[in-house]
């Protein structure tokens, strides 16, 4: 007989950073959704609330934690509120990170070290202490780690102004494979996806202007397409469908790349 594949997540304890809007907000709804109970995790604490209300008027379970992915202290702290409500964290989607839209000319130091905190360093702190837990809870038994990076496209294909942001994308790319590869006998499973340029707060302006219409117009299908496309992805990686799916990299981006 056939096993049948579910995408069910009751049980599971999932973190999602930059929570308090764009991607990662829609992550911790379908999460919740999926029946997982949700840490959101962001600087902006009043929109964290917004998101939560959201999720509980559904029936769903949440809370609402501040992090600055930067800090290893805010890090440790939010981990360990997520643990006082809820247990150990066993799902991760370290999906906090910043972009910038300037020509390599036009970036400070200031914008360098930015970027590479949020999306290099900020990434590394969220899996890295939730691994530590993981292990620590016997995550080897019961081979219940997940992880999701959230990467970017920038990271194989070289867009406009995206010189250093490309750049810390293909970093967590290589660091997410790495991180599957060490942690491979342990139950923890690492893996990437790599969204395009999909509607979203952060592109909205762009794809306003005159380059973004051009850059539509460069795609195979000339189109955007809305973020809910990464959420099967998504359910898929977190739940046990994926038990054999680790140092994985999934493109979902249209076709942005071809």
């Amino acid at each position: 007989m056939t096993p049948q594949i579910s995408f069910d997540l009751t049980g599971r304890v999932a973190l999602v950073t930059g929570a308090s809007s764009g991607l990662g907000a829609g992550f911790a709804k379908v999460l919740a959704a999926a029946g997982a109970k949700v840490v959101l995790a962001a600087r902006r604490a009043d929109r964290l609330a917004e998101q939560v209300a959201e999720i509980e008027a559904v029936g769903g379970q949440a809370i609402a934690v501040s992090l600055d992915v930067t800090d290893e202290a805010s890090t440790k702290a939010a981990y360990d509120a997520a643990e006082a409500a809820f247990g150990t964290v066993d799902t991760i989607i370290a999906n906090a990170g910043v972009a910038t839209e300037k020509m390599a000319f036009g970036l400070s130091v200031e914008d360098v070290d930015g970027l590479l905190a949020a999306n290099v360093r900020g990434v590394f702190l969220t899996v890295t202490e939730g691994a530590k837990r993981l292990d620590a809870a016997g995550s080897r038994d019961k081979q219940n780690g997940r992880i999701v990076i959230i990467g970017s496209i920038t990271a194989d294909k070289v867009f406009p102004a995206t010189s250093v942001y490309g750049a810390t994308k293909a970093a967590v790319r290589h660091l997410g494979k790495a991180l599957a590869r060490e942690w491979a006998r342990r139950g923890i499973s690492v893996n990437v996806i790599q969204p395009g340029y999909f509607e979203s707060e952060m592109t909205a302006v762009l794809f306003e202007s005159e380059v973004g219409a051009q850059m539509v117009k460069s795609f195979p299908r000339q189109r955007t397409r809305p973020p809910s496309d990464l959420h099967a992805p998504l359910l898929m990686l977190c739940s046990d469908a994926a038990l054999g799916i680790t140092g994985t990299v999934i493109t979902v981006d249209d076709g942005q790349t071809l």
